[in-house]
């Protein structure tokens, strides 16, 4: 089993009490997100931050850059096919950062951005206690038909995503809504007016109240 790796971040206080795990999007790697923990630090000053490097190097850009799946073949089979191969990898990877710290479900939250929030999407559901929290950044999600037979715990999603995007369409953000809210899945979302393929500072501060919440 490929084990993951990345740069962490330790809580403000210098005691962790919850973890957030962040899942980079495709061809980026874990210091892409990792940058957002000095954004988070006061409102969560007691939450250790984890970026791992997804398991694969990128297909299109393999020099630094990292995949949880690739995007070539973009058939709905090849996707959720790399999607399950991926959230194995993950899977394992959670499980051994919350036994090392002693923490069960409810001290753990995921934020992904893209492919990032597609790999948090699939695992959170499905995995049999659920993590405090989702928070997804301009992704989908995958399997959408699979979703209410494979689940196996409710956690609360938040998702937000530019209505300028052009990587992954905006109607993706309704799409997963209606999807989790009919598996019975609690889920806010923001839409956020003309931005791209990013996260603004709106999406940065809703995301962040979130996770204050729901780790509290």
């Amino acid at each position: 089993m490929i084990e993951l790796d990345g740069p962490g971040a330790a809580p403000k206080s210098g005691k962790a009490k919850s973890l957030v795990v962040f899942l980079h999007g495709y061809g980026s790697n874990g210091d892409d997100l990792i940058s957002l923990a000095p954004y988070w630090a006061d409102l969560l000053p007691d939450t250790e931050f984890l970026s791992p490097n997804a398991p694969f190097p990128c297909e299109e850009n393999p020099f630094g850059g990292f995949q949880w799946f690739g995007f070539r073949d973009r058939s709905p089979e090849m996707i959720l096919g790399g999607t399950r191969a991926a959230a194995a990898i993950l899977d394992a990877y959670l499980d051994v950062q919350l036994k090392a710290r002693g923490f069960d479900e409810s001290r753990l939250a995921l934020v992904g951005f893209s492919q990032g929030t597609m790999m948090s999407l699939h695992v959170g559901p499905r995995r049999a206690t659920a993590p405090a929290g989702i928070v997804g950044y301009s992704g989908r999600l995958i399997g959408a038909e699979l979703l209410a037979g494979e689940m196996q715990s409710k956690p609360p999603v938040l998702l937000v995503h530019g209505t300028a995007d052009t990587m992954v369409p905006f109607a993706a953000l309704a799409e997963a809504e209606q999807s989790l809210r009919a598996a019975g899945i609690a889920v806010e979302t923001l839409a956020r007016p003309g931005l791209p393929h990013s996260i603004d500072q709106e999406g940065l501060v809703r995301g962040g109240l979130f996770l204050k919440q729901h780790l509290a």
